[in-house]
């Protein structure tokens, strides 16, 4: 790899990590209580190396099969891989134990599924809920109104650990427009933590990608998802 990749990416790196703790010293947030999950569909194995050595430490993945391809790379790093893309129940199979939280939880029969084969390798699956918090109808995920009836379904699922929401707010060229949903998710999950419905936590709001993170931050994120900002444009 030519050193002017090296340096790009590593240089995108520290600023991005910058942006997040002057975000979360905007909004009177601790440091280091926004957690950067960079987002590497697509980016070649050198590439996310070269990222882990800048300080990455959280891995993303869209695609299940690029992302089994890639994680025994990364065997001897310090790194978490997190799947944040859709799941299709056939696939859950080949996720557990594999990925330390799914972002991206999008139904019940989902969920149920997660929890069964969790269990048959006799493991608890750390597990966010998507929320389609703009009421999209091309999106997948929970209504924000149905999501408190779904998570008390969901209590009695033993080997699922629901750890909080994500969501993908409608497209906007302009980050103060996610403002609104973001604040949404929040409010969402404050209103849960009221329940206090057991073996459900609201610790993780899994909001904001390259084009707005730092309103997400000040918003309550704890996790960003980033790609482009980190690697550059997409090429597939």
């Amino acid at each position: 790899m030519e050193p002017l990749i090296q340096e790009t990416i590593a240089t995108r790196v520290q600023t991005v990590v910058t942006k997040i703790r002057s975000a979360e010293d905007k909004a009177g947030r601790p440091g280091g209580s926004v957690r950067l999950v960079a987002v590497t569909k697509t980016v070649i194995v050198d590439h996310v190396a070269e990222g882990v050595r800048a300080g990455l430490s959280i891995l993303g993945e869209n695609r299940v099969q690029e992302a089994l391809s890639k994680i025994p790379a990364f065997s001897q790093a310090s790194v978490q891989w997190h799947f944040i893309g859709h799941l299709q129940r056939r696939k859950v199979r080949s996720v557990i134990g594999v990925f330390d939280l799914i972002h991206s939880v999008h139904s019940l029969d989902l969920a149920h599924e997660i929890d069964r084969r969790a269990g048959e390798a006799g493991r608890r699956q750390n597990v966010l809920l998507k929320v389609n918090i703009g009421d999209e109808p091309t999106k997948t995920g929970f209504r924000a109104d149905d999501v408190m009836r779904s998570l008390l379904s969901m209590v009695d699922l033993p080997h699922l650990c629901i750890k909080g929401l994500m969501t993908i707010p409608p497209p906007t060229a302009d980050p103060d427009s996610a403002r609104p949903y973001f604040r949404k998710l929040r409010e969402l999950a404050r209103q849960i933590v009221a329940f206090q419905i057991p073996s459900v936590s609201m610790e993780e709001l899994s909001m904001g990608m390259s084009n707005d993170y730092e309103a997400a931050i000040e918003e309550g994120a704890t996790l960003v998802r980033v790609g482009t900002a980190l690697f550059g444009a997409r090429h597939a």
